[in-house]
């Protein structure tokens, strides 16, 4: 590991040694009866403030976050320390979907002066190297932090937002904060393949598993030591207190927060890693509907596509035959047929496994299937293998073999960075 001795706030630093501590199924169990009475998750955000800002004292603060960016009580943190006198807080850089939601997916919000705050807005999204950078300078501020929700998928743009931040800080000459936020579908394992260089984007820019397992603090770290080495940030986390890897959202105790329109839930994001493999088709993902990635389906699909799926048993999910019209996106104001994802057991459920499987079985029942033309599905997996495997008519199980030596890579890798237990 390549970090500076500023680096890792857990291990030492204006907060001193911050040790990180910490499932519950869909349904009420004996393991949510258990977390009961457990006091909430405090957040970075909540262990920087109780310590009065030690950390900012004397900087000029500029924060990368979006509607996510809240408070136990739900009050947006930039509105929090815009009236503390203890941080000086000079600018916000809003990432995709913008600084307070408003826009759509592959959207900002432009730059503008936050009405609220009088703060100037600055828009980060598919900004990244000293174009980024220049915005850091341009905007005068000597340390940036970061506080954004994440959804524990590797095209999930906002740990891409992360890694372009650390590495124009970098290039400007400022230190990077992170504040860290449970990963809401826990961060037990990696899962599904990991990321081949050649088909690095904004929805996966280095080699990490399609479900990453970890937290942003804890990627943050990650990508600094094995992927911004040559150059690395002054970067400093703020661990969270409470939140153990086991850790379903609601065993948080905290409010959700959509981080994204087409994210209005943790169950969606528990489906997520797996079924947004459908961008990548033409099915539509859900988009348009209240279900996004949980319903999934195209016109001239019958009951035979959730028959072959739920043939296969995965574990923890069983698919209902659906039916729904899209307000927006794919099939906008038509009726089309295909699955709901019903998720049983998210003890044992696994979202990629899960995606690859519908993939398979959508393509051997429904004669229209058909990948996206500019093989967009290359960029959500990281290679070609899922797509050309399922073309050559593998079944679920050769798929998900045939990443398993690079994952298992992965996982030895992330073990060093992780800070929570449990």
């Amino acid at each position: 590991m390549n970090l500076s001795r500023r680096g890792v706030l857990a291990a030492g630093g204006a907060l001193g040694a911050l040790a990180a501590t910490g499932s519950a199924p869909a349904a009420a169990s004996a393991a949510s009866v258990r977390d009961r009475g457990r006091p909430r998750v405090r957040t970075g955000f909540d262990r920087l403030a109780a310590d009065g800002y030690r950390l900012l004292r004397g900087r000029r603060v500029g924060i990368v976050t979006n509607l996510t960016g809240v408070t136990a009580d739900v009050r947006h943190i930039v509105d929090v320390m815009h009236e503390d006198a203890r941080v000086e807080l000079t600018a916000v850089f809003g990432p995709e979907h913008g600084f307070r939601g408003t826009a759509q997916a592959g959207g900002s919000e432009g730059r503008y002066d936050d009405p609220a705050t009088g703060l100037p807005v600055y828009d980060t999204y598919l900004k990244s190297g000293q174009d980024l950078a220049d915005i850091f300078t341009a905007s005068g501020v000597d340390t940036v932090l970061f506080d954004i929700q994440d959804a524990g998928a590797r095209f999930y743009t906002y740990i891409w937002t992360l890694y372009d931040c650390m590495e124009a800080a970098a290039l400007a000459g400022k230190r990077l904060v992170v504040l860290d936020r449970p990963n809401p579908v826990t961060g037990r394992a990696a899962l599904g393949p990991v990321l081949d260089p050649a088909f690095a984007t904004f929805v996966g820019r280095r080699e990490i598993a399609q479900a990453h397992g970890m937290t942003v603090a804890e990627l943050a770290l990650l990508f600094n030591a094995e992927f911004l080495h040559e150059n690395p940030v002054r970067l400093e986390v703020v661990t969270m207190s409470g939140w153990r890897r086991s850790d379903f959202f609601d065993a948080t105790g905290l409010p959700w927060v959509p981080p994204s329109p087409n994210m209005p839930t943790p169950e969606t994001a528990l489906v997520y890693s797996g079924t947004c493999l459908f961008e990548g088709t033409n099915l539509s993902e859900g988009r348009g509907t209240t279900r996004p990635f949980e319903l999934l389906g195209a016109e001239g699909i019958d009951r035979h596509w959730a028959e072959a799926a739920n043939a296969l048993r995965l574990p923890g999910v069983a698919f209902r035959e659906a039916y729904f019209a899209p307000t927006f996106s794919k099939f906008q104001g038509k009726t089309v047929g295909g699955v709901q994802v019903h998720v049983q057991d998210r003890e044992v459920f696994d979202p990629v496994r899960t995606g690859i499987g519908l993939l398979v079985t959508a393509k051997r029942t429904w004669s229209g299937f058909a990948w996206r033309p500019d093989n967009w599905i290359d960029k959500l997996t990281g290679n070609t293998r899922v797509r050309t495997m399922i073309d050559a008519g593998a079944d679920t199980d050769a798929v998900v073999d045939a990443w398993r030596a690079d994952l298992t890579a992965f996982r030895a890798k992330r073990r060093r960075y992780l800070r929570y237990g449990g």
